[in-house]
């Protein structure tokens, strides 16, 4: 069988690329110069670079051109990577703890282990969450002005299992859904595995642009808007009270749903009323612990309008059966107790530390946060690369993300991610202008 005329062009700017000849960054020429250079179609050089792309060796950027990536980076631009080395300092990922966390564990344990009916916590429980730990949960809420009656309150196995039945319950392969342009990466994964359309929506440091979710509802059948309103993750964005009425007027108009994801909003000092308090009758409130506790304390919980709960148990059921209820058991005393407004209240403190170490740090340089959150967002100069940047950053053992798992857009801005809340906060400063230094000197490039 005959090979294509292209697939030599494609197998030989390929090996120039995996030796290094062309190296990361490098700007390819354009289709059309290609074309001309090569003496092909446009249309053949198009699929040339298609093909570099579908083999992760370049990417494409609106307006910009065709660049070679970074081959040392893993697939994702590191945001997948479930384990850090030892070696690494990990500004990917946000898993805060607090030294007492471990002996208020064992406490709980212990006073688990002396109770009476320990038998009952080795059984199935009730799919959305015993009666018990929803009236506890409901008491959490309401201390954050989120007023939900017990029965509209499902106890899940973390925030991310909440995404997941509420989208499993709620919508069908090919529905739309609205999201920021830059947005949660795990929620872009649940999105995708369900064959869900996930329409980008433009977003700024002060949150989304809703006259353009206005015009986006009105073209398209957007069934749900998955909105982080306090705080927006990646780029700290606290939502107005202004604008969280002017999201509802636009999901009541167009008849969608409204998904809230709150799990980063207890880092928020006086925050705005939540959104599921404005509009409780068409809003999915999302929220858990593992980012305010610990993140191997799976348990999470969902607030929804009475016609969603048997849906969102039946999704639960199919999933997990139930939330674990050793785990619930200790979320549950710790909620009653006072046990988690303690730890949430030292996170707060400890993220506005680490928070004004990395705006000190940047001074002078483009970035974008929130004075209380645990990540910052630094737009990169026009000619530096953000895998290259991470690829440099990778080789002196500190593991940043790419702006790449946050897009939604088919255009990826060149920006780094940082995560705060893992590494040592006396190493912090350190590390950070090291991320500086690096960044400074790719620009200049």
């Amino acid at each position: 069988m005959a090979v294509p005329r292209y697939k030599p062009l494609v197998d030989s700017l390929a090996a120039d690329i995996r030796a290094g000849r062309l190296s990361a960054g490098t700007r390819l020429p354009t289709h059309r110069q290609l074309a001309a250079r090569e003496r092909i179609a446009v249309v053949t050089a198009t699929r040339v670079y298609a093909e570099l792309e579908a083999a992760g060796l370049v990417s494409r950027e609106q307006g910009r051109g065709t660049f070679v990536r970074e081959l040392a980076l893993p697939a994702g631009h590191g945001i997948d990577q479930q384990a850090v080395a030892g070696d690494v300092i990990d500004l990917n990922f946000n898993y805060p703890s607090l030294p007492e966390q471990a002996d208020l564990l064992r406490q709980a344990l212990r006073e688990i282990a002396s109770s009476g009916d320990i038998d009952a916590l080795l059984r199935y429980q009730p799919h959305r969450g015993r009666p018990q730990d929803r009236v506890a949960i409901a008491r959490h809420l309401a201390r954050r002005a989120v007023h939900i009656d017990p029965d509209r309150i499902l106890v899940v196995n973390g925030a991310q299992h909440g995404l997941a039945t509420t989208l499993m319950a709620t919508l069908n392969p090919g529905d739309v859904v609205a999201v920021d342009a830059l947005t949660y990466p795990g929620f872009k994964i649940l999105g995708h595995a369900l064959r869900l359309e996930l329409a980008p929506v433009p977003v700024t440091a002060h949150g989304t642009d809703l006259d353009a979710l206005d015009e986006l509802c009105a073209k398209r059948p957007v069934r749900a808007i998955y909105t982080m309103p306090t705080l927006h993750n990646p780029l700290g964005a606290v939502m107005s009270e202004s604008d969280r009425a002017s999201l509802i007027d636009i999901a009541r108009r167009h008849g969608q749903l409204l998904i809230e994801d709150a799990s980063y909003a207890y880092l928020v000092e006086n925050p705005p009323t939540p959104v599921v308090t404005l509009a409780p009758d068409i809003t999915i409130y999302v929220s858990g612990l593992s980012k305010s506790i610990a993140t191997g304390l799976r348990v999470g919980y969902l607030a929804a309008p009475d016609p969603l709960v048997p849906a969102l148990e039946r999704a639960i059921r199919a999933t997990t059966w139930n939330t674990p209820a050793l785990t619930v058991t200790i979320a549950c005393r710790w909620l009653d107790d006072g046990t988690i407004d303690q730890l949430e209240a030292h996170k707060r403190n400890d993220a506005r530390s680490r928070q004004a170490i990395a705006r000190e740090v940047f001074t002078g340089l483009p970035h974008i946060s929130h004075p209380g959150s645990y990540f910052m967002w630094l737009p990169l100069a026009e000619n530096a690369r953000a895998d290259r940047v991470a690829a440099t950053l990778a080789r002196q053992h500190i593991s940043v993300s790419t702006a790449e798992p946050f897009t939604t857009t088919t255009h990826t801005p060149q920006a780094i991610r940082l995560a705060l809340g893992s590494t040592d906060r006396n190493n912090l400063s350190r590390t950070l202008r090291t991320v500086a230094e690096v960044v400074g000197l790719d620009a200049a490039r």
